[in-house]
This record gives C-alpha cells, sequence and structure tokens, in this order.
C-alpha cells in the first residue's frame, strides 16, 4: 500500500474532543501520524495513512460521536 495524506473536515473543536478519538487514532493499525488544526474553521484532521483507507477513518471517528467528512483536494 502507498503512503498518502488524507484529510477531513470534522466537528472536533476542543482538546476535549481531540482526547475522545486519540486512542482509536493512535491504535489505528495504517496510520503513522495524526493531527487536528483546532485553529481552522473546518477542523481539519490530517491523516498520515501507511495502508488505512478513508473509510476507515470516518468510521473510527463516527464511532466515537463526531462528525467527519473526507476533503478532496
Amino acid at each position: 500500500m502507498e503512503n498518502k495524506t488524507l484529510q477531513f473536515k470534522t466537528n472536533l473543536n476542543c482538546g476535549g474532543c481531540v482526547a475522545a478519538v486519540k486512542p482509536q487514532l493512535d491504535n489505528a493499525a495504517g496510520i503513522c501520524h495524526w493531527s487536528v488544526d483546532t485553529n481552522n474553521k473546518d477542523k481539519v484532521l490530517t491523516v498520515h495513512s501507511e495502508g488505512i483507507t478513508e473509510e476507515q477513518v470516518v468510521d473510527l471517528v463516527e464511532k466515537k460521536g463526531f462528525k467527519i467528512e473526507p476533503i478532496h483536494n
């Protein structure tokens, strides 16, 4: 699988929200690094993928009760 950077618009708007999804994203196979820009109006989640798909990331975040949608540039 190729390594790529995935970006998503979310409603992770504070440290508590980010902390809620941290265990899932930290332990997900195929993610080497991730971050959320809570200062951006779209609360952009950036995932550096080593094989995880957009759908898998969306599923992980939605399971914690947050909104997420892929950003395609």
